[in-house]
């Protein structure tokens, strides 16, 4: 069993830390455009704030989303929907070293608002939101990355005027590679409120805190929960937590896992707290079972 990244990091505001920065464009003073290059072996968690869509330059990066699993190759594009939390792997082919090269676009609602307006499109039949779609980068999108690199340079120098005209050229590029993404941008600015019980089962792993799970969902924290005692009848901590102990105290009984990796693979950041709340649900240590 693979085990998780304890820590999520949230895109795109935690992307501009170390060791992630590469090199950024901003608009407003947020992030909007990076490009990356990493080597074989990096693995994280990420909570979108935004819409991200990702270009694959060299090597591939594979996104995990529940129990499905999306590998994103050389010359090949993947459009996350805002408000998920997703695993990745960073990684690459033996005959280039591994070598990872990525291009990432954050794409606010208001900027696909007016991406639609200004193209004058219509939404021909309804489509189903999907959380995660790969499509292949046609020659007209490879000419618009290149386009990009110069501004990478001197970064500070760039407008905020014309990172937005560049950032709605993309859109017009994407819409013209592939009709679905086209669809895919209609559903995009829906604002919904999600299945709080969906958004549970989705993240009842990831080491996420309520007010995450408050804004995966589309909801201030107290409307969360308040729509939570409604379903479970008790609070979400004392929920979540009882559901990560059961969860924690299967994989210590059946299978070979440490303590310390079932602590962190339910969800669980500290190994000290977690031996103690176990200890008081089921009145013994985690470590008996071992």
């Amino acid at each position: 069993m693979a085990l998780r990244t304890r820590k999520v990091s949230k895109v795109p505001q935690d992307l501009t830390k170390a060791p992630y920065y590469q090199a950024a464009l901003s608009m407003n003073d947020l992030t909007v455009i990076e490009t990356c290059t990493h080597t074989e072996g990096k693995k994280g968690t990420m909570l979108l704030e935004d819409h991200l869509l990702l270009f694959v330059l060299d090597g591939k990066y594979t996104v995990r989303f529940g129990d499905q699993e999306f590998t994103v190759r050389k010359n090949e594009m993947v459009l996350l929907q805002k408000s998920i939390v997703v695993e990745f792997e960073k990684s690459g082919e033996e005959e280039s070293n591994y070598l990872l090269n990525y291009m990432m676009f954050f794409l606010k609602e208001e900027l696909i608002t007016e991406f639609i307006k200004m193209a004058d499109l219509q939404n021909a039949y309804p489509a189903a939101i999907v959380p995660i779609s790969i499509s292949a980068v046609n020659d007209r999108l490879v000419s618009y990355i290149e386009s990009l690199k110069p501004y990478f340079k001197e970064p500070e120098q760039v407008e905020d005027g014309l990172v937005k005209v560049k950032l709605l050229e993309l859109l017009f590029d994407v819409a013209n590679a592939n009709e679905k993404f086209l669809f895919q941008f209609f559903m995009l600015k829906r604002k919904e409120r999600k299945n709080i019980t969906e958004v549970i089962e989705e993240n009842i792993t990831n080491p996420v805190s309520l007010n995450d799970l408050a804004y995966l969902s589309g909801r201030s924290l107290s409307s969360f929960k308040r729509d939570f005692q409604a379903i479970y009848n008790t609070s979400p901590l004392q929920w979540i937590r009882n559901r990560r102990l059961d969860m924690a105290k299967e994989l210590l009984t059946h299978s070979s896992l440490s303590v310390t990796d079932a602590c962190f693979s339910t969800g669980f950041e500290n190994a000290a707290h977690f031996s103690k709340v176990f200890k008081e649900r089921f009145g013994y240590s985690p470590s008996s079972l071992k």
